[in-house]
């Protein structure tokens, strides 16, 4: 009986190292892997690493220098949730980059080079609950539809960036939305703002930070907090008239005054040359009259 399960506990052990040695060389060089989870954080990768293990499902790349995230190598990971890129250089186009990484529920981009996010960006990743594109600051532009996917999404973080206006039913029609941070950006408090301003203070979301959301422009609201800067636009937007709404106005009534003026005038030209027509109408035929007359006598 001991002799038949000595065999067999060396094979086991055999076994298990066999699995845990492949576990280790699959793990990328100067990272740690455990179970499920990769963690490469402030490793100095250039790159990023192609040896991560299949079955990953948390892969910690933070603080490196990877400015690419290759689609394809990515997309092995099917099983993987939760992804960290924050503080590396990434500032390609993300268009179809998380492609088959439809699990994912946090994903963090925050501190890298984006540029813009479109709806190709995260179109795939439908389970995604947690979204940090902050310390962006060449991000200028997130199109309207670009979260159109992500109905699940709770918690999103545009703090701190290039954006100078972002339209309303972006975040708007989220209908899981709970956070949304907006904080530090050089918002551009113009006419096209004021529904945006009047949507951030009757939401009821959570604003972190919401002290240090305010207007960058016009320089006459600089420093405004947002969500007070809606009885300011509603002034200056619907009841008040700058100096070229008066030039604009002043030459509108002009104009019309002068079409006015010109149309008396030609009616009163067109008056007097029908009756000057029509007195010498008459003279004429009181002419003809007389000399028929004196014809007869």
């Amino acid at each position: 009986m001991s002799s038949s399960n000595g065999p067999r506990s060396l094979r086991l052990v055999f076994l298990f190292g066999i699995v845990l040695a492949s576990k280790v060389l699959s793990c990328p060089p100067n990272c740690t892997c455990q179970y499920l989870e990769v963690n490469c954080t402030g490793k100095q990768l250039q790159e990023y690493p192609l040896t991560i293990p299949l079955d990953t499902r948390q892969l910690i790349l933070a603080a490196n220098n990877i400015s690419y995230l290759p689609s394809v190598e990515l997309n092995f990971l099917t099983d993987l949730v939760y992804l960290d890129c924050r503080e590396n250089h990434i500032g390609e186009d993300l268009g179809f980059t998380f492609i088959s990484v439809v699990k994912l529920v946090y994903l963090d981009l925050s501190a890298n080079n984006l540029t813009r996010v479109t709806f190709t960006s995260f179109s795939q990743l439908t389970n995604l609950v947690v979204l940090k594109l902050s310390d962006n600051p060449n991000l200028v532009e997130i199109e309207k539809d670009s979260f159109a996917n992500n109905s699940w999404l709770r918690h999103l973080d545009v703090s701190r960036t290039g954006l100078t206006f972002l339209d309303t039913s972006t975040v708007s029609d989220l209908p899981n939305l709970k956070s949304l941070g907006l904080s530090g950006n050089p918002w551009n408090c113009s006419c096209s703002f004021l529904e945006f301003s009047i949507w951030i203070k009757e939401s009821g979301l959570n604003f972190p930070d919401a002290e240090n959301i305010s207007c960058y422009s016009p320089s006459e609201l600089r420093g405004w907090p947002v969500p007070d800067v809606e009885t300011q636009l509603h002034y200056i937007c619907l009841t008040h008239l700058y100096q070229w709404d008066y030039i604009f106005l002043g030459l509108v009534g002009f104009c019309i005054f002068s079409a006015g003026t010109l149309a008396a005038w030609l009616a009163g030209i067109c008056a007097v040359l029908y009756e000057f027509h029509t007195a010498t109408g008459e003279d004429d035929a009181d002419e003809d009259e007389e000399e028929e007359a004196s014809t007869y006598h």
